[in-house]
């Protein structure tokens, strides 16, 4: 079952006086990602994948085709809460989604919101915290965090809207390597074992290798599809498009010696290396 289904996206933002006749920024888009799954979307700035990304949530509508969320239309007015339940939204620097003085206060404040009951919220901040590893950390002062710990904060107050999917709109760009890997590692456990749908806008490689299925944008369209070992053992056409490979794949490349590029683990890349020195 698609959760998410995005048919002939078209899109364009307004005009202005810098650009009177601004050219589609999505230009005939049709992505499915089917619920429970990890979907990763890749592209170099101007791509297109962060307007997508909002697409998910109706924060942009379409200007032509349509967006479905678990089967709901929208550019129907009437399905906006239903849709943004469904769809929780991650940005890119957490210090804007962060509102509240107390951590808790924080990943209470979307379900208070919603009009949840007290009990509820009480269980729902319980639940989120525990499951970002943060619960700890319910009392501190949010912008005293850090940044790692600011977006698992952030990624709490989603959870706090039980949302079937989780959009991610380039979440770990501002962050440095230890706080990357503890956002990945909260969201991998999400996915895995809560079976949340992830939709990650990113430009690291190495996390979208995570991904069960990579969608790589250029220009506003979709050019290449496929699983992370599909799309990763193309190392020129990712470089057509302004991108980079994983370490791991560039390494066995330059060695040029036949090697199995579709390795993307240090593990599986450790074992390309052993065949080839016992060559």
């Amino acid at each position: 079952m698609n959760i998410i289904d995005a048919r002939e996206l078209c899109f364009r933002y307004p005009a202005g006086e810098d650009d009177p006749t601004p050219e589609l920024v999505l230009d005939n888009v049709s992505i499915q990602v089917r619920e429970g799954e990890f979907l990763a979307v890749l592209g170099h700035n101007g791509s297109g994948k962060s307007t997508f990304a909002k697409h998910l949530n109706a924060i942009l509508l379409p200007e032509g085709g349509t967006v479905w969320v678990d089967g709901k239309d929208t550019k129907d007015e009437n399905n906006l809460l239903a849709i943004r339940e469904t769809a929780g939204m991650v940005f890119q620097n957490p210090d804007n989604q962060l509102v509240a003085t107390i951590v808790e206060e924080d990943v209470a404040f979307a379900p208070e919101n919603l009009g949840v009951p007290p009990e509820e919220i009480a269980r729902r901040v319980d639940a989120a915290l525990q499951t970002v590893g943060m619960t700890e950390f319910r009392h501190h002062a949010p912008h005293l965090l850090s940044g790692g710990q600011k977006q698992r904060i952030a990624i709490a107050g989603v959870l706090a809207m039980e949302p079937r999917c989780l959009v991610l709109d380039e979440a770990t760009a501002m962050l440095d390597p230890i706080g990357r890997r503890e956002v990945m590692n909260t969201v991998l456990q999400l996915n895995r074992e809560k079976g949340i749908t992830v939709v990650h806008i990113t430009h690291h490689m190495e996390e979208a290798a995570l991904a069960h299925r990579i969608v790589v944008m250029d220009g506003g369209k979709v050019v290449l599809e496929g699983t992370p070992k599909e799309v990763f053992s193309q190392p020129e056409k990712m470089r057509s498009y302004r991108l980079t490979v994983p370490q791991t794949v560039e390494l066995l490349e330059k060695l040029d010696a036949g090697l199995d590029l579709q390795a993307l683990s240090v593990e599986e890349c450790a074992d390309q290396l052993m065949k080839y020195l016992e060559k």
